[in-house]
């Protein structure tokens, strides 16, 4: 579990890079939080530099855009998916839980880690 900061710390339409075994991005979109692997899937982008568009983050290099619930890439430049990470929040403070996965449709496509 990675300690991220506490949520008056994340405003809704923000987002903030953490440290994982890899940086991780975390939005707040509307008061939902999401996390993702911060780096885009196409080339090395910081996915938390991007710009938010509902649950969507596009990439600030190639605008690449990628689902923030699935990790999916909508389309060309990026192709591969990015991890999803679970988020919680206690006592305040927002909290990601790593996955080693990448799944599409509920398959994994790829173990990291």
């Amino acid at each position: 579990m990675i300690l991220v900061g506490e949520l008056a710390g994340l405003p809704p339409g923000e987002s903030v890079r953490v440290q994982g075994e890899v940086a991780i991005a975390v939005f707040n979109v509307d008061g939902e939080l999401y996390a993702i692997d911060d780096t885009c899937s196409h080339q090395d982008a910081s996915l938390s530099d991007g710009w938010l568009e509902g649950c969507a983050v596009e990439c600030p290099l190639h605008a690449a855009c990628f689902d923030l619930r699935t990790g999916q890439p909508s389309g060309p430049p990026a192709k591969k998916p990015v991890r999803t990470h679970a988020v919680s929040i206690e006592d305040g403070l927002i909290y990601v839980h790593e996955s080693t996965r990448v799944t599409v449709g509920g398959a994994v496509v790829e173990e990291v880690g």
